[in-house]
Parts: structure tokens; sequence; C-alpha cells
């Protein structure tokens, strides 16, 4: 009785034994695994500012290309340097009497500075439709191009317009700040210009699936971090596929002409409305190869040189009112690591001369 009674307070002991090692096991791995993460967390404040700067030194860099005049070439178009493109001369193929490009030696990608190095990549915004200056029938026909059930059009349309007007009178399908301030969390409608085209995601109507598109539901985050958390569907609604997004059409900072020379096919079919007339835009821009940004592009010099056939009545007046072969602003995306942190920047450039090229604002994603 006696050996049975020591057996079993020798089993319960080693029990204990075994849950003290397995509870002081587990508290060691959080232990470790909360001071892997405070010491990353160190990692990276410590290499914040480092990163900042490789960003201001991306965006310093694109001043520098923008302010570049290209010989010869009264125009923007996506062969030439900054929008990533060969260029028009190259070290190899200089024409007679041609000018060497200053641009010719520098990289858009992986510039070594200190113990980091950074990319950019310069989009031009004049490629997109200004969502401030669009009109009914502007914003009738990108939501077409999108896909948007045509019964709801209208309610999206003049929400939109009574978002960007100064008083609280909603049009007759509109939405104004009465609306809003029963939302979750209450907000109030701008009665201004859009900032930023994620602005969009907050009014009645819009969704991120047609703010996104194909690409999906805020693809690599977005400015306005409260806009695009909120979804205007329906609950219990399913998300719709759309065939493009409102954000490859429209733009909130852009001149009030399109550069006939970088707008994709979706832009130019928002304007245009005219298909034939589209294809043969971007048959006669992207040269032999029919390939954009390519050595043979033959772009634009001019909005006069765009094919009128389908253009409809006083074709060269409308075109001359709607396109342009330059751009003024750009928005330049700065890939920047330390090691192995990494970290993204973006800015938005005016350019008002090529002395004269302004930091709109910038941010880190």
């Amino acid at each position: 009785m006696r050996l049975q009674t020591h057996a079993s307070s020798g089993g319960i002991a080693l029990i204990i034994v075994m849950i003290v090692i397995i509870v002081l096991g587990i508290m060691a791995g959080g232990f470790a695994y909360s001071m892997k993460v405070e010491t990353t967390l160190a990692r990276r404040a410590n290499a914040d500012p480092d990163l900042e700067w490789l960003g201001r030194s991306g965006v310093e860099l694109a001043r520098y290309i923008l302010a570049q005049p290209v010989p010869n070439e009264p125009f923007d178009a996506l062969n030439q340097k900054w929008a990533g493109g060969p260029g028009s001369y190259t070290a190899n193929n200089l024409p007679l009497g041609g000018v060497p490009d200053p641009l010719s030696q520098i990289s858009l990608e992986n510039n070594q500075l200190g113990a980091g190095h950074f990319s950019i990549k310069i989009t031009d915004l004049e490629r997109k439709a200004n969502v401030n200056l669009a009109d009914q029938g502007l914003l009738q026909q990108a939501l077409f191009l999108v896909g948007v059930d045509p019964s709801s059009m209208s309610t999206i349309i003049e929400s939109v317009l009574d978002w960007r007007d100064p008083d609280d009178n909603p049009h007759i399908n509109g939405t104004e700040s009465e609306y809003y301030l029963k939302q979750d969390p209450p907000y109030v409608a701008k009665n201004g210009p859009i900032d930023d085209l994620s602005e969009l995601l907050l009014i009645r109507g819009i969704t991120p699936e047609m703010y996104w598109g194909p690409r999906g539901s805020n693809p690599g985050g977005a400015l306005n971090a409260h806009a695009v958390t909120r979804s205007s569907r329906p609950l219990g609604a399913e998300p719709v596929g759309y065939q493009v997004g409102l954000v490859d059409l429209l733009t909130a900072i852009s001149a009030r002409q399109i550069n006939v020379n970088t707008a994709s096919a979706e832009v130019l079919r928002l304007v245009l409305g005219d298909d034939f007339m589209v294809q043969e835009i971007l048959r006669q821009r992207a040269g032999l190869d029919g390939v954009d940004g390519t050595e043979d592009d033959i772009p634009f010099r001019s909005p006069q040189e765009i094919p009128l056939a389908g253009a409809g009545p006083q074709p060269a007046a409308r075109l001359n009112n709607v396109f342009t072969v330059r751009s003024v602003s750009f928005e330049v995306q700065v890939d920047a690591e330390m090691g192995k942190i990494k970290k993204q920047f973006v800015a938005v450039l005016r350019r008002n001369s090529p002395r004269d090229i302004q930091v709109l604002y910038m941010y880190a994603k």
C-alpha cells in the first residue's frame, strides 16, 4: 500500500515538473519573440531618418530629370527618360549634329546612396481626366466604362457633384451632409474640390471595387486611410467585378487637358467615346512595333496631328480643347531600401517651367 502511494506521489510530481517546464518554455519563447519584435522596431526606428532622406533624394532626382529639356521634342511622351523609356538620344545612336541627352547616364533604378539605395517611377497625371473638372456627361461615361449598374449612376454622379459644390443643397438624386452624418463614424460632405482621388470612397454609392477595378480592393495602400477602409456597398451585397477602376480614369490633380501621348486606351475612350479613333491614336503613337514606350514611338507633336475620323462636328477645335501634348503634373514613387528595411514614398510635383518644379506634397506609404 505504501509502495503504491509513493509511486502515485512520484507520478504527480513528474507531471508538475513537466507542466512547469512547458510553462517556462512558453514564457521563454514569448520573451524571445518579444525581444525580436523590439529589436526589429528599434532597427526600423534607427533606419527611418535614413530612409526618409533616400526618399527625398529620389524626389530631387525626379525634379532634376523633369527639368531637363529634350532637344527637338516639344512634347511629353512614354518613350522619354522620365517615363522609363529609352529616350530619343543614346550614347550609341546620336543623330548627325545631335545633342547627347544629359540624362543618358542617369538610371531610375537602384541608385546607391550611402548604405542604402532607391528607385523612382515617374507618372504624369495629365494621362487621366481631372475629376474636379468632370461634368455629368464625363462622370456618366466613366461609370459606364467601369461597368456600374445604370440604375445606380444618377445617385453616384449627383453625389459627386454635391461633394464638390460649395452648398448644402442636394441635387435630386444627390447626397449632402445629412446622409453622411448618419454613417458610422459620421462625417460631412466636402463642399469643395477633391484633393485626393481616394475621397471618392467617401461618396455615396462608390465602393472599393468600383474605385480599384480589377486590381482588387486597395492594392498597396492609399493616401486617405479613412476613405479606403469605408465601403459604400450595402450590407450583405456581394463584391462586383468591374472592367476598369475609377482610379485608372480619373485624377484629382492635373491640368485641364489630357496628354494624348500618355493617356491609356481607357482614358481615350472616356473622352472620345469612339473606338476607331482610339485605336488610330494608339496605332500612330506606338510606331511600327505597336508598343508604347519604345524607341520607334511617334508621339504627337500637337493636338492638330490627332486623326480626326469620327471626331464629330468641329473636330479640330474640340480636340484642341480636350487634348495637349505636354504634362505639368507628375506623381513620383520612390522605393527606398536600407539593408532589409524598405519604405515607399510618394510625391506630387508640378512643373511650371524647367526652373520651377514644385513639390506639392510628399508622404510615406
